[in-house]
């Protein structure tokens, strides 16, 4: 028989993430601090328009782009939020999670061999999703002095004549790395000289702890260059409800709504109107979820000195990024051994690019019982690493 399978698909490497928490799941004792989702539950308005939405039997299609009246209250969030305006009309598209809009974007906008710029450490998905739509991913590797921050200068040498698009994700995931208005100002002179689109993962932007989220999309001469992706699953605590959205220029909008109507026809009916009451009524639950998590975020820092781990602090997402070279480990060694040690599970830091190395990604979606029982598993580790 022929080989059944595309080399393409084959030549990608699984995500690095899945190996520890298959190896958690039949270790009943252990605690992970390794999965980004929420440990609060969706909000009470969202689920109850949801269960509404099921009694009224509005178990239908919705239309290819969604529900409008959806798309009206996330333009007008959007607009409220971050004081970018769009047409929800011909400008939005809502998706299966944000996964699918970073997936349909690509798709829509690559030609064969062009490439895309992508700082890491980053999401796991950035890299297969280009190589899946025939483009070429560069990648970027930032550095923990700056923060992980793009500059630039470091943008400025990773383009070339085949550059088309730079992937954004900010705050970032696994860093917990933000880029404030003055980060994206100097790379947006350098992206409109060069004649550059920007898919913009926004996924966290509720989740900013010390300044507010600046989109890039909201800069001069930006909006008409960027896709801003973002998605219901983080901020509202609504990971299983699978619906996310894109927001950009009508021509590109509208190539990613044909992709989406021909693989997924539209995103799921139920989580379209609970989603309405998300926009709409949960200013104060995402406060709230926000105010917890940086107080879980002030508690791992400090942690994290009072051990000498260092870790530069990070002021988006739900995570941290803590340096682990002085134990002489690759990041992979220091989470196996973390796990089969202490019954710990954190993400090595590799997984979200080669530069990763020597970090680990630590989540802080947990409570605080859980955070101090973790950190004390991980604190005595260190201990008896240092002898």
């Amino acid at each position: 028989m022929r080989n059944p399978l595309s080399d393409k698909v084959i030549k990608i490497k699984p995500s690095g993430i899945r190996k520890f928490f298959d190896i958690v799941s039949e270790m009943p004792e252990a605690i992970s601090l390794g999965v980004g989702e929420p440990d609060f539950d969706t909000p009470w308005c969202v689920r109850e328009e949801g269960i509404y939405s099921l009694e009224r039997g509005r178990t239908f299609y919705t239309s290819n782009a969604g529900l409008l009246e959806l798309r009206q209250a996330i333009c007008e969030y959007m607009d409220r939020r971050f004081h970018i305006a769009y047409n929800p009309k011909t400008e939005a598209v809502l998706t299966v999670g944000g996964s699918e809009a970073i997936d349909m974007a690509l798709r829509a906008m690559l030609n064969p061999g062009d490439e895309v710029i992508i700082p890491e450490p980053c999401y796991v998905s950035y890299v297969p999703c280009v190589e899946l739509a025939d483009g070429v991913p560069v990648t970027i590797s930032l550095k923990n002095e700056n923060e992980f921050r793009l500059t630039k200068e470091e943008l400025e040498n990773a383009i070339t004549d085949k550059t088309k698009i730079l992937i954004l994700s900010y705050p970032n995931n696994p860093t917990g790395a933000i880029m404030e208005r003055e980060d994206l100002e100097a790379i947006a002179e350098v992206i409109i000289k060069h004649d550059l689109y920007v898919i913009s993962d926004e996924i966290y932007a509720e989740l900013t702890y010390t300044s507010g989220h600046v989109s890039i999309a909201s800069l001069p001469g930006m909006w008409e260059r960027t896709i801003v992706v973002s998605g219901f699953s983080k901020a509202f605590a609504m990971t299983g409800w699978r619906l996310g959205y894109a927001l950009g220029p009508a021509m590109i909008i509208e190539q990613m709504t044909k992709i989406h109507q021909f693989a997924i026809m539209c995103a799921p009916t139920t989580s379209q109107y609970a989603a309405i009451a998300a926009m709409k009524d949960c200013d104060r639950d995402v406060a709230n979820m926000r105010e917890s998590y940086d107080q879980r975020r002030r508690y791992l820092l400090n942690a994290f000195r009072e051990m000498g781990l260092p870790c530069f602090e990070p002021k988006g997402a739900f995570y941290m990024f803590p340096c682990i070279k002085e134990f002489g480990m690759t990041s992979e060694e220091f989470a196996t051994r973390l796990l089969q040690e202490k019954k710990l599970a954190v993400v090595p830091g590799d997984a979200f690019g080669e530069c990763g190395e020597g970090f680990l990604r630590i989540s802080y979606a947990y409570s605080l019982e859980e955070l101090k029982t973790a950190i004390g598993r991980l604190q005595e580790f260190v201990e008896e690493l240092r002898g």
